[in-house]
This record gives C-alpha cells, sequence and structure tokens, in this order.
C-alpha cells in the first residue's frame, strides 16, 4: 500500500512562486512514475508534470513548460513541484499521483494512476 502526503499549497501574488512537496511511503516497486494533476470546480483533472524515477525523464504540459519543474529528493521518497511565475489560471487543487510500472505517453492521463494524494489548494491572487 503507497500512502502519498501533499504539502506547500497556499496563497500567492501573481508572478510568485510555491514548491509543493509529496511524501511517498509503501514503495517497493524499482522504478514509479508519479504524476501532479490539478483541478478546479466543475473541470476535468488536468495533469501538468510526471517523473520517471527509473530515468529521471520528465514530461509538462503546455500550460506550464518552462515555469514549472518536477524532482525527486535525494531520499528518493519525496517528490516536489517547483511552481514559478504562476498566474491565475494556475488557481487549483494539486495532487500528487503515483503508478507502480507503466503509463501510456504522455504520462498525463490521471486514470493510469493508481494512489494519489489528498491534495493541496494552490490560490494565485492579489
Amino acid at each position: 500500500q503507497v500512502d502519498l502526503l501533499e504539502s506547500g499549497g497556499g496563497l500567492v501574488q501573481p508572478g510568485g512562486s510555491l514548491r509543493l512537496s509529496c511524501a511517498a511511503s509503501g514503495i517497493t516497486a524499482l522504478s514509479v512514475v508519479v504524476g501532479w494533476f490539478r483541478q478546479v470546480p466543475g473541470k476535468e483533472r488536468e495533469g501538468v508534470a510526471a517523473i520517471y524515477t527509473g530515468g529521471r525523464r520528465t514530461y509538462y504540459s503546455d500550460s506550464v513548460k518552462g515555469r514549472f519543474a518536477v524532482s525527486q529528493g535525494n531520499d528518493k521518497n519525496t517528490f516536489y513541484l517547483q511552481m514559478n511565475d504562476l498566474k491565475p489560471e494556475d488557481t487549483a487543487v494539486y495532487y500528487c499521483a503515483l503508478q507502480e510500472g507503466a503509463v501510456r505517453e504522455p504520462p498525463l492521463q490521471a486514470d493510469d494512476y493508481f494512489y494519489w494524494g489528498q491534495g493541496t489548494q494552490v490560490t494565485v491572487s492579489s
């Protein structure tokens, strides 16, 4: 059983930065895929970034490319989403998700992930 716990959300002004953390426990697979998703009320969950722990390959949606960066901590069980130049349209509940094994390409399809965190609110507003 894998458990995921996000933290780091909050209120930030446009142009500001936040770093979200996802602490994972119970991982047994040698390599996994960790995705970051966001959701606003009335809309489908949107995948924004993913990292393959085996080769450290990363993937970003067009909406965040060049502004967000996903990484894995030195402890191997913590994952980060660094968000820079935040915009009001980035406001959402952000979730991390984990899949042990393969996912479809691009790795931003929510249905491919089995384990999910509880979410953390990010609000970008002046």
